[in-house]
């Protein structure tokens, strides 16, 4: 089995927020890889890493990164495949991360998710694969259809909800 999605942090104390991508990607059955790689301190093996992703049948990068967050740029400017940058939450709640990753120069796109939000990263990167593959298309939409179904039950369960006040 060959991986679609490669999720790439700057260290291993990422990994609690990336583990929900990781979780994300497993519960939908999409294969995947996991590689903690630092821009600043293993800038080769970075660019090994992302020259040589499109030969492993990977679709999208997913780089996590916090502070500097050069790591979705560099790898960006390494592959011709699209890269979706995840702000990791630091010392200014991830406000440098997220415009490290945000400001990218022309010609080098990285699309950013929220800070911390991998699980949007797992699904940003589900849709783009699902552009030319059926079998994740399905996957995304049945879990999107269960997001809705999981709203209506809790609107029908606050009906539920007593107040003296309340109209409804």
């Amino acid at each position: 089995m060959k991986p679609l999605v490669s999720i790439i942090m700057g260290s291993t104390s990422d990994l609690p927020v990336m583990e929900k991508a990781c979780k994300w990607l497993n519960d939908n059955q999409i294969p995947f890889e996991v590689n903690a790689l630092s821009a600043h301190r293993t800038p080769d093996a970075v660019e090994s890493f992302a020259k040589g992703a499109k030969e492993r049948g990977v679709k999208v990068i997913i780089a996590a990164a916090g502070m500097a967050a050069a790591l979705p740029g560099v790898i960006a400017a390494s592959t011709p495949l699209p890269v979706i940058g995840v702000p990791i939450k630091g010392m200014l709640d991830g406000l440098d991360a997220m415009l490290s990753i945000i400001q990218m120069p022309p010609g080098i796109p990285v699309a950013t998710v929220g800070v911390n939000a991998a699980q949007n990263a797992a699904i940003l990167a589900s849709e783009m694969i699902a552009l030319a593959d059926e079998e994740v298309a399905q996957k995304v939409e049945a879990w999107k259809a269960g997001l809705g179904a999981k709203i209506e039950k809790a609107n029908k369960d606050l009906a539920e909800v007593k107040y003296d006040f309340k109209c409804n």
